[in-house]
């Protein structure tokens, strides 16, 4: 137990800063969340005096049908219905909200990914980003619109019922609190555990999202060499391995929760008798005894909830932290005044460039005049790409100068806002899905039907694209499907020359 307290108490300054980031990006969604509170307290408020209804009904039935027992009946009524339409409105508001909140997240993390160095975001796979996108932001929306306003309405909840229970019955009221310190400290020490579990759970989805996403759009490769078995055996592994891990957190989980709803039973049969001799010595009448148990159930609910809330705040706690660490990707550095685009140059200058400890460019100096063809060549790995992604400002963390200059002597070192400048045709197939015209459009937004049509014909595509079933508008899949490699590639070259970038 030292242990795990001292593990706690060491990892209080990241729990700090996640629980800050969450604070921060939750301002323009507070009052909303504030406002679903107050409904779910008011909610809480109406039980319980249908609590007290319930006493009056059963008092007034032992004396026979009477018109002041019927108008109770009538207000007990009312009122279940009432706090029905108040759960489904609270229903309806609190998934608009996640919903709201989430996507919110999604985009701040999306917008992150945009605008980092590509090399800073290539260091996560694919897979691991999407489950960021997805699973670790709902799992923060969650967190924030229920979780948190929930022990919130839990913690109040246990204050108005212990004081309506302490009305009635002091002793029990007091027993029934003492099992809330148990509960708590029990989720507390189980809580670095669960968040160690819940970081695995969440790494394991990414690799199986990873996979998925890898087999499914290198298919081909797959086929290629025959390994449909091995991919799918391989699915099943990441599947097992997965399994392994939620099923260890959800046995944590359950173990305590037994723990706890085995010592509220406990308590509650002890109330239970304790309020039958109550009644047998005619201390308290059955009305009573009534409000009496289902108090006593009510104030052991908020406590055992609470404990349970614990491995979700520290679900939503390790969500942040994954999140935070893509936003703490740095940003590409965007100037925002920018040289003439008139007869550019560019001047690369004692530049040394390498992957983690392997250089891959050491020293290399060139320039290139306005209107100047030049084509860098040699054996695989001497950094072609790498030059060029350089060039692109797709990685920042070289030696030397890289710089674009124009006629008039301006001169502005590579920074990602000069790809203004850049018409990019990449390696392999780099299509999305969706019409042509949306493909050759990336180029240039805002392109007219004759620019298009003036790409395409000098990227030699006009003519295929022309006899197809939609001409420009023919929808292709991912990665061009639907035409060929070459045609796809010549759509590729379109979109690079619509831009008329210098």
């Amino acid at each position: 137990m030292k242990d795990k307290l001292i593990a706690l108490w060491k990892d209080k300054d990241n729990q700090y800063h996640y629980t800050k980031w969450l604070f921060q990006y939750s301002k323009p969604y507070l009052w909303k969340i504030i406002l679903i509170m107050l409904i779910n307290l008011g909610t809480t408020g109406l039980t319980l005096v249908m609590t007290l209804i319930t006493k009056r009904i059963i008092d007034n039935a032992t004396g026979g049908v009477s018109e002041n027992l019927l108008l109770l009946i009538g207000v007990y009524f009312a009122l279940t219905i009432l706090t029905q339409i108040i759960g489904i409105v609270v229903s309806l508001f609190s998934t608009m909200l996640n919903e709201k909140f989430s996507f919110g997240i999604r985009k701040q993390i999306y917008d992150k990914i945009m605008r980092s160095h590509w090399i800073d975001v290539k260091k996560y796979h694919t897979g691991d980003l999407m489950t960021r996108l997805t699973s670790d932001a709902g799992s923060v929306a969650d967190g924030i619109v229920g979780t948190i306003p929930d022990i919130i309405r839990l913690f109040v909840e246990l204050i108005m019922v212990f004081f309506t229970l302490l009305y009635f019955s002091p002793l029990i009221a007091v027993f029934a609190l003492l099992i809330a310190p148990v509960a708590a400290l029990t989720s507390w020490l189980l809580g670095k555990k669960l968040k160690k579990l819940q970081v695995k759970v969440q790494e394991t989805e990414s690799a199986y999202r990873s996979f998925l996403q890898e087999s499914l759009a290198n298919l081909l490769i797959v086929k290629s060499f025959c390994n449909e078995d091995y991919s799918i055996d391989r699915l099943t592994e990441l599947r097992e391995d997965r399994f392994f891990w939620v099923l260890k957190r959800t046995k944590m989980g359950l173990a305590s929760s037994t723990a706890m709803s085995l010592s509220f039973q406990i308590g509650y049969i002890v109330a239970f008798a304790y309020g039958a001799m109550q009644v047998a010595s005619k201390v308290i009448t059955y009305g009573t005894m009534s409000v009496f148990l289902t108090l006593v159930n009510r104030v052991q609910v908020p406590i055992m909830m609470l404990a349970q809330q614990i491995p979700k705040v520290v679900a939503v706690l390790a969500s942040a932290g994954r999140i935070i660490e893509i936003q703490n990707v740095p940003e590409e550095e965007f100037a925002k005044d920018h040289i003439a685009a008139d007869n550019v140059g560019l001047s690369i200058k004692d530049v040394t460039f390498g992957y983690d400890k392997e250089t891959v460019i050491e020293n290399a100096s060139c320039e290139i005049q306005p209107h100047e063809f030049v084509a860098i060549i040699g054996e695989s790995g001497i950094g072609k790409t790498t030059l060029i992604r350089l060039i692109m400002s797709f990685m920042s963390q070289y030696q030397g100068d890289i710089e674009f200059f124009n006629q008039n002597g301006e001169r502005e070192r590579a920074n990602a806002g000069m790809r203004n400048y850049i018409a990019y045709v990449p390696q392999g197939n780099t299509l999305f899905s969706g019409t042509i015209r949306e493909n050759i459009r990336m180029g240039k937004l805002d392109a007219t039907e004759d620019e298009m049509t003036e790409a395409l014909k000098l990227a030699s595509g006009f003519e295929f694209v022309m006899d197809l079933p939609n001409g420009i508008d023919t929808v292709i899949g991912e990665r061009g499907h639907g035409i060929s490699e070459g045609q796809a590639q010549r759509i590729a070259i379109a979109r690079a020359l619509i831009r008329k970038a210098p």
